[in-house]
């Protein structure tokens, strides 16, 4: 693997990167030995020359998105070695080799070491997400490093860059399968069965990150009212039935989302009386849902991708949760969720206090929530803790 260039960075300006923080920013750059244009794999060097990294040149404020740390030049072994390692990890907490989950994250991003890289394990098909123009131009290296590393077991591969990325320049060919060909996949998530639509589903298909979460609310639905709102294909909702909820409605805006949700309670065997199938907008129903729910789930989409939308974003926060918060029965609890980047847990934290507030209900924390373990988080990059939530008690 040759570097197209050298990025020489200014005088006093290597300590981030020598800490291992992967991101190298336009600012703290004296001088370019080349020219690199977005995509290329680049050597960064500190102002005496001596390397520090390699990465990816970006446009924008991040200049470069290092992979790799040290002198050494990564070889043409390197992809298939790093997602060894991931690999590795995900069988280390018991994630990979599960017999009753057979779907995980294998790649993320900056917490495995490889920026701008998201890739999903479902049952054998990995579908690969690039959010930088370098890891969507090493798409057909990192085809060829999971077919080396699953074998037999690996049906399919499909690049699903085009929403993240566009598709104008570099990404022009849109999205499609760089092996097999499996339009759906069924996979296993602690013995629960679901439906995986990754060529028109959202993000990868489903969202592994809340896997520990949902496992978590199995030991609260027994007996409960659930209203599972802004509920996609029906994580939370199967979760809920299978643990012996007393009802469950889910809500989304989407018809498509819900006929998914309709086959995964199909597949476990929860065709029931005890759910009910909402289509309609989440803010809408809150402010007009029955005061009969023992257990809200609040899981909306990112209100804020930018940190110049964070103050739009907390006031739509606070509305939504302060409208659960006063229509959930006194005693009842919520689950409650944001996945903006933008948005801290300091931030999250203080939003729901003052949700609370507005609703005038004494509230209290039971849990704090993440995403799952195989979406690691380099402590030297917190800035990958993008979700945050919380199990609240509503008195």
């Amino acid at each position: 693997m040759e570097a197209a260039a050298k990025i020489i960075l200014s005088k006093g300006r290597d300590e981030a990167v020598r800490r291992f923080h992967p991101w190298v920013f336009s600012g703290a750059i004296s001088r370019a030995e080349g020219k690199p244009v977005d995509g290329d794999m680049v050597e960064v060097c500190d102002y005496q020359g001596n390397t520090l990294g390699y990465g990816h040149a970006c446009s924008g404020s991040i200049a470069v998105k290092l992979f790799h740390f040290g002198e050494t030049r990564p070889c043409d072994d390197f992809w298939y070695r790093k997602l060894s390692a991931c690999l590795q990890l995900r069988k280390d907490v018991g994630f990979a080799g599960d017999l009753r989950s057979n779907a995980y994250r294998l790649v993320f991003s900056e917490g495995d070491g490889l920026p701008g890289l998201i890739i999903d394990y479902y049952n054998g098909v990995a579908v690969i997400q690039a959010h930088s123009t370098g890891m969507y131009l090493s798409r057909m290296h990192l085809a060829e490093a999971l077919k080396r590393l699953y074998g037999s077991g690996l049906k399919a591969i499909y690049d699903k860059s085009a929403e993240a990325l566009g598709k104008s320049g570099a990404h022009s060919e849109g999205d499609g399968f760089l092996y097999g060909e499996e339009s759906v996949a069924e996979i296993l998530e602690n013995g629960h069965r679901f439906q995986i639509d990754f060529v028109n589903g959202q993000k990868t298909g489903f969202f592994l990150d809340q896997r520990d979460n949902r496992a978590m609310l199995g030991r609260f639905a027994n007996g409960r009212k659930v209203l599972n709102a802004f509920c996609y294909t029906g994580g939370f909702s199967v979760y809920a039935l299978a643990a012996g909820a007393a009802h469950v409605t889910s809500l989304d805006s989407s018809r498509k989302a819900m006929d998914t949700l309709e086959v995964n309670l199909r597949l476990n065997g929860l065709e029931t009386e005890r759910h009910e199938s909402v289509v309609d907008d989440a803010k809408a129903y809150l402010t007009r849902m029955p005061e009969d729910f023992d257990l809200v789930i609040l899981d909306p989409p990112a209100f804020a991708k930018r940190h110049a939308d964070r103050h739009k974003a907390l006031q739509g926060y606070r509305y939504i949760n302060a409208a659960a918060m006063k229509k959930i029965k006194p005693g009842g609890f919520l689950f409650t969720f944001s996945c903006s980047q933008a948005m801290n847990r300091e931030m999250f934290i203080s939003m729901a206090m003052s949700a609370g507030m507005e609703a005038g209900r004494d509230v209290r924390i039971i849990h704090h929530l993440g995403h799952s373990a195989d979406h690691p988080v380099s402590i030297f990059h917190p800035e990958g803790e993008y979700l945050k939530g919380l199990v609240l008690r509503v008195e």
